[in-house]
């Protein structure tokens, strides 16, 4: 059974996961939101574990988790502008010239489930 994908720039399954699976890709969702939640709401215990786990000294955390922190949201939503840059760059890599629109590529129904499941309202 393949895994959903987490990467920097959000969670990427295919449709055949999210059609057989929605609950297991709702858990990864929340789980995905606690930890940025985590990441804003405690500073020094997100350095700790970047320290620990990437190897690095408290001025380099220090700095690592200023990116870190603007780069991830606490609600683990993301903007139409947001995802229409990652489509483009995606189209651009892949030399594609067609107009992609948003539905093509983004299923945002369980992120919305999973929002209110843990009393995020959306923005």
């Amino acid at each position: 059974m393949k895994k959903p994908l987490c990467s920097a720039s959000g969670l990427v399954a295919t449709v055949k996961s999210i059609k057989e699976r929605p609950d297991e890709i709702k858990r990864v969702i929340k789980a995905g939101i606690k930890a940025n939640r985590y990441i804003h709401q405690n500073r020094e215990g997100t350095m700790q574990m970047m320290m620990s786990w990437l190897k690095i000294d408290k001025e380099i955390a220090g700095a690592t988790y200023q990116s870190v922190a603007k780069a991830f949201n606490d609600d683990g939503g993301l903007t139409e502008k947001g995802l229409r840059v990652a489509i483009d760059e995606a189209k651009r890599i892949g030399k594609v010239d067609r107009e992609v629109s948003l539905s093509q590529v983004a299923d945002l129904s369980i992120l919305r489930q999973a929002q209110k499941e843990l009393g995020i309202s959306e923005r």
